[in-house]
């Protein structure tokens, strides 16, 4: 889905807050460097059978410190939904694979915190993830993942892409269009719309933390 382009950024965040006036946004940021310990955060919030999901087996901590640690910022893109605390609720990594000629696939990677599953958090990041893609000459998105993680077919299903299925894993190909003027438009807008909506939210946690400082503790009531 892409938005038109003459929209601002803060259309498109108060466009997200007004359905029925309470869904929350859903807005996808890209991620630095700077962001790996929220990276590990998350990762480490993901209980045994979520990391089985997102990552093929079910990785220890230390595994998980060294794969936030080893990933290359300047290659590969990931891409984060923050929630109110500044928690990355949602993560995707995005890694671009070897060319193979004129062919230039991308390799896509999710995982969803349990609390917020259900909001289409997976689905933002795959189409920020797709539209990055296609707007750096990637002409294939793959997605490998177990079979019975739900989320990811259901993306794969819903997307159009070609799944192929052997024991117990599932490969899903998507086929790219060329990048055009709207679709790198269309990218610049998120990007914005996302980085308009993380500092409404810090703005908001700075005020809810100032706040609590000079509430009343229960021993001093």
């Amino acid at each position: 889905m892409e938005l038109t382009i003459n929209r601002t950024a803060e259309q498109i965040v108060a466009s997200d807050h007004s359905l029925d006036g309470a869904r929350l946004p859903v807005l996808v940021r890209e991620l630095s460097s700077s962001d790996r310990e929220r990276l590990l955060t998350h990762f480490r919030a993901l209980d045994e059978d979520d990391r089985l999901l997102r990552f093929g087996q079910v990785v220890p901590d230390h595994v998980i410190e060294n794969y936030v640690r080893n990933i290359n910022f300047a290659n590969d893109k990931v891409f984060g939904v923050f929630g109110s605390a500044l928690e990355l609720i949602g993560v995707g990594h995005l890694a671009y694979l070897p060319a193979e000629g004129d062919k230039r696939t991308a390799e896509f990677g999710v995982s969803v915190l349990e609390s917020a599953r259900g909001r289409g958090v997976g689905s933002k990041l795959f189409e920020r993830a797709a539209m990055r893609s296609r707007n750096t000459h990637v002409s294939v998105l793959y997605m490998h993942c177990l079979s019975r993680n739900s989320t990811m077919m259901h993306i794969a299903r819903k997307s159009g892409m070609k799944i192929e299925y052997a024991y117990g894993e599932a490969d899903a190909y998507l086929s790219l269009e060329p990048a055009d003027q709207n679709s790198i438009m269309t990218e610049m807008l998120q990007e914005q719309a996302a980085l308009f909506d993380y500092a409404i939210k810090r703005q908001a946690h700075r005020t809810s933390q100032v706040f609590q400082a000079f509430m009343p503790t229960a021993d001093a009531a």
